[in-house]
């Protein structure tokens, strides 16, 4: 009977070790979000910039979307890669956007387990997203600039349909393993999160389990995005400026590479950031909380804030397009009122 007992209470007591450890397949299962660390008392005041920051994106894409739908001069290979940018982006906002605005108005901190999987995928997806769509463009780019003659017969419509069905393809090829290894571990320690989104990196802290296979995908994952999407962009230009200094003319020179700072810079936006928070998790872990959230919160907001601002303001037919899409005039009044805009009227 004594033998009994105590293989019984072994049993009770492995039973309720098991239940602590598989939290994840509890219902309900919680992820807990954090906000700004040491100005919770602010948070609406917080809402403020973010939410005027999160409004310019939806517009800015939007409208760089609604420009190039419209306009049949648009629809040229560079354009059609700065729509798929512009869709990227809109997607990366409007992932992010329902945790941090209901955490910053409402204080809600809680996201259930399924619905934090569900962001962690999209975030990574559309990041992934922009890294191959910014790599496609970089492709445009070298093609315009060195084989100008074969431009139109090597980017037709079919090969970019392709190019955008292979991103696709290759971000959700990317990112779910990643998921379905994460998900398979159980959560067993503080359910908090470092910040307002769900971020795989911040995800995987909380297991209590190995984690050397997530470790070594992580791994792979980041050679051959985040490493080798940055090289083949900068071997692009490297053939460009190879190109333009041995043949052009200054004035060419400067040309081709007026058209090329766009799209510099758009890399520049999401490179430095996603660097960034890799690095402070990676190497940066006594950092300050304060630290993590705000390279955190640039990652997600610089690309599709900044992007839709960097493009209308650099490409002449964007601005003209917009302009097109305000004031639907007839060419007759269209050159008036571009006249006007410059302080010269035609009678």
């Amino acid at each position: 009977m004594e033998i009994l007992s105590w293989n019984t209470q072994i049993l009770v007591f492995s039973s309720s070790v098991m239940s602590d450890v598989t939290t994840t397949t509890q219902d309900p299962f919680y992820f807990i979000l954090t906000g700004i660390p040491g100005f919770e008392a602010s948070h609406v005041w917080i809402s403020v910039p973010f939410c005027c920051l999160y409004i310019i994106s939806i517009m800015g894409n939007t409208t760089i979307l609604a420009v190039i739908g419209t306009e049949p001069s648009l629809h040229q290979p560079m354009y059609l890669f700065l729509s798929m940018l512009a869709l990227t982006d809109l997607g990366l906002t409007l992932t992010t956007l329902p945790t941090v605005m209901q955490l910053l108005w409402f204080d809600i901190r809680q996201i259930n387990f399924e619905g934090c999987f569900a962001q962690f995928f999209f975030l990574h997806g559309f990041s992934f997203m922009e890294s191959s769509v910014l790599l496609a463009m970089s492709f445009d780019r070298y093609v315009a600039i060195c084989h100008p003659l074969h431009y139109a017969t090597i980017l037709t419509s079919e090969v970019i349909g392709r190019i955008g069905v292979a991103i696709l393809c290759r971000c959700v090829l990317a990112v779910l393993p990643s998921l379905l290894l994460l998900k398979r571990l159980p959560f067993c320690r503080s359910h908090l999160l470092s910040h307002s989104y769900c971020l795989h990196q911040d995800m995987i802290r909380l297991v209590c389990a190995d984690i050397r296979v997530n470790s070594w995908y992580g791994f792979a994952l980041v050679l051959l995005i985040i490493v080798m999407d940055p090289l083949l962009i900068v071997l692009s230009y490297t053939l460009i400026l190879k190109s333009i200094l041995g043949s052009a003319t200054w004035t060419a020179r400067l040309r081709a590479l007026n058209n090329c700072l766009s799209h510099i810079l758009a890399v520049l936006l999401l490179y430095v950031p996603m660097v960034g928070v890799s690095m402070t998790h990676r190497f940066a872990k006594q950092a300050s909380p304060l630290v993590h959230v705000i390279v955190a919160n640039i990652y997600v907001l610089a690309p599709p804030v900044m992007n839709p601002i960097i493009y209308s303001v650099k490409t002449k037919q964007i601005r003209q397009g917009m302009i097109h899409l305000v004031f639907p005039l007839n060419s007759t009044s269209y050159l008036l009122f571009s006249s006007v805009s410059y302080g010269v009227l035609f009678a």
